[in-house]
């Protein structure tokens, strides 16, 4: 079932929201959701070039599969 939120947004941020869903032919809250679950994937993904980034540093790699293997493997503490 769908829930309804209600957003507060400035008169020019809603004027730039209607002209960028006018844009894309949606409505303003398919708009928004779109551009929220966007923005979303994008903060938990890497590009081509970053994971290149990644790839190519042998030290980096090797501490983010250690770090693999002991959450796996539930080792360590979760640290806040």
């Amino acid at each position: 079932m769908s829930k309804t939120i209600t957003l507060r947004v400035s008169d020019s941020d809603y004027k730039q929201i209607v002209k960028f869903a006018k844009a894309e032919r949606r409505p303003i809250s398919n708009y928004i959701i779109h551009a929220v679950f966007n923005a979303i994937a994008n903060m938990f993904t890497v590009n081509d070039k970053e994971m290149g980034g990644i790839l190519a540093n042998k030290k980096l790699l090797k501490n983010i599969q250690q770090g693999h293997h002991d959450a796996k493997f539930m080792k360590g503490r979760i640290v806040a």
